[in-house]
């Protein structure tokens, strides 16, 4: 056993740093490790099968930590485009899949488990890929994530479905085994749900308050383990299991903790797991059969990719978004070789076929990564979108960035009924803006004729509430030389960052962790035994002395030295500042 994990890490030291050096990512080095040290390779490990019935496991983990990063309100959210845009990926391409494996000769049954077992995509090895691109949240990431939500819902009902099809018959609805599995099903999806809403939380604080921090990690493995096996018991899927509960839990005060502590075992099975993809791989077919095999990898992601791309557009995806979707999902999933399992032992699929689909989508899973690194180095740079023609009245005030800090703004102004302008430069921040209903103009609020259609010359103020440092000061010096009189408040990252912003004549500048740093401060001293007066005090003088401190910086040069120089003094006169305030107690 020792000599296998041996192997295991040998090889994945060895060629997954290897890859992502050159830019392919882990996963395909997972898979290349598992390949050479396989069955077909050195032949170092020769029972898989074992191997890869453990590695799945990192899957049911993978599932669980995607869980707890969903909270239930944003599952919610995600219904229309899971069950809408998920559902018909899988439809049309088991439709397109199934008529190409009908008319190959393959008999309508085989042709139709085949083909929704081609559909299925790789959630582990997807997932993975875009984050370690960092692509979760674009666009094609989230209705990559929702199509993949689907397909593992869609497998579960499928999977009880091909006994059923390998038999000619049809359910029957007077069936009491029908009702028994229906009523098994239902009821560990409900204790699943109740018991992780009213039940986890407790015991999984009653572990915290012990302190061993062992302990509560393998509480939180015995969570998935435990939601995992009473799906397994009823007949679902064992992710779907650990997802839900994961889901349950992504309210909860422990999520991070969880996450922490799941997050190593979830990595290293998910590389153990590829790896055993690997070596199941039969690469003697492809030395037999190479035209078949091609011919079936060749068909699955370009049906499939076309199919993605199409499913995009119809979503309102650009382009170039439904290019990265159509490549990131082509490649068949682990699913796969879970259905074609299950077909093979009700007699529906025979030795040869299963295993030509099953190399195949291994194949589209080792090709899959290189043809999304391709796209990713090779793809125009996107022209910009046209910035919004703006054609708005005259309104009291003009907010330049419309983020976090500008929302809060924004939010007071327009339950006071003050109207408002908002101007604000990213294309995802603005869509995203758009589909809350709330009027923003794509803009540019550094141009000046954008700033004379906003008819900023008329606000009473102007707002700049912009995070980056460069722009915020090239929006205040366009305001600044159109409109000397107009006032500006701005937001301010650093301390530098304010001086500058006072530099060129912004009337009010506000730092953005500044005042929340105040009120932490002023709540730690009083939980370390300040009275509330005294702690509000300390706060007061704190800031009289730096606003002085600010305003001197001003006038004197900006070099390292000076500096240094003046923190140092700054830093002394507040200590005196408060031992004074200390002995006049």
């Amino acid at each position: 056993m020792l000599v296998n994990v041996a192997l295991f890490l040998t090889a994945a030291v060895l060629f997954v740093p290897f890859f992502k050096r050159l830019g392919l990512g882990a996963v395909l080095g997972y898979l290349c490790a598992g390949v050479v040290i396989g069955p077909w390779g050195l032949a170092l490990i020769a029972d898989v099968e074992s191997i890869l019935h453990v590695a799945e496991f990192g899957v049911v983990l993978l599932l669980f930590v995607i869980g707890l990063e969903l909270q239930p309100s944003r599952l919610w959210r995600l219904r229309s485009t899971v069950f809408g845009t998920g559902g018909l990926q899988v439809a049309l391409s088991t439709l397109a899949l199934f008529v190409i494996g009908w008319a190959w000769g393959i008999a309508p049954v085989t042709a139709f488990i085949a083909a929704f077992g081609l559909a299925m995509s790789s959630t582990a090895f997807v997932l993975q890929m875009l984050a370690e691109r960092g692509e979760l949240s674009t666009r094609h990431g989230r209705s990559a994530f929702a199509i993949l939500l689907f397909q593992d819902l869609s497998v579960i009902p499928f999977l009880a479905l091909v006994p059923m099809l390998a038999m000619g018959s049809k359910p029957d609805v007077h069936s009491p085994e029908l009702w028994i599995g229906t009523a098994k099903a239902v009821g560990a999806i409900a204790v699943t749900v109740i018991g992780g809403r009213y039940l986890l939380r407790p015991v999984l604080r009653w572990f915290a308050k012990t302190g061993v921090a062992e302990v509560f990690t393998a509480a939180a493995l015995l969570v998935v383990v435990g939601t995992a096996l009473a799906m397994e018991f009823v007949g679902l899927s064992m992710s779907l299991g650990a997802f839900l509960a994961g889901v349950l839990l992504a309210d909860s005060e422990y999520r991070h903790e969880l996450q922490a502590d799941i997050e190593p075992f979830k990595g290293l099975l998910l590389g153990l797991f590829f790896i055993a993809v690997g070596m199941s791989a039969n690469v003697g077919l492809v030395v037999e059969r190479p035209l078949d095999v091609i011919g079936v990898v060749v068909v699955l992601m370009v049906v499939k990719a076309a199919v993605l791309y199409l499913v995009g557009r119809l979503s309102g995806l650009e382009a170039h978004a439904s290019r990265s979707l159509a490549l990131a999902l082509s490649q068949g999933g682990e699913f796969a070789f879970v259905l074609f399992g299950v077909a093979a032992s009700s007699g529906v699929l025979d030795t040869p076929l299963r295993e030509l689909l099953i190399v195949s989508v291994t194949l589209s899973m080792i090709v899959s990564p290189l043809l999304y690194s391709l796209h990713a180095r090779i793809q125009p740079t996107r022209e910009p979108a046209p910035y919004d023609v703006i054609d708005v009245a005259a309104t009291q005030v003009v907010i330049a960035g419309f983020g976090p800090f500008g929302q809060i703004i924004g939010r007071i102004l327009r339950v006071k009924r003050i109207s408002y302008t908002i101007l604000d430069k990213s294309a995802d921040n603005v869509a995203f803006l758009r589909q809350l209903d709330i009027p923003v103009f794509y803009s540019d609020a550094s141009r000046t004729e954008v700033l004379r259609a906003a008819h900023a010359g008329q606000a009473k103020l102007f707002v700049v509430a912009i995070a980056d440092r460069d722009e915020s000061l090239r929006v205040v010096e366009a305001v600044r030389k159109l409109y000397p009189g107009l006032p500006i408040i701005a937001c301010a990252r650093t301390r530098q960052h304010a001086l500058e912003l006072l530099d060129r004549g912004v009337q009010q500048v506000i730092r953005r962790s500044y005042l929340s740093s105040l009120e932490a401060t002023r709540q730690v001293l009083m939980m370390l035994g300040e009275s509330e007066g005294q702690a509000q005090r300390y706060i007061d003088a704190f800031r009289r002395h730096d606003s002085k401190v600010l305003l001197r910086q001003m006038a004197e040069p900006r070099d390292e030295l000076n500096v240094l120089k003046r923190a140092r003094e700054g830093a002394r006169e507040l200590q005196e500042l408060f031992d004074a305030d200390a002995g006049q107690k």
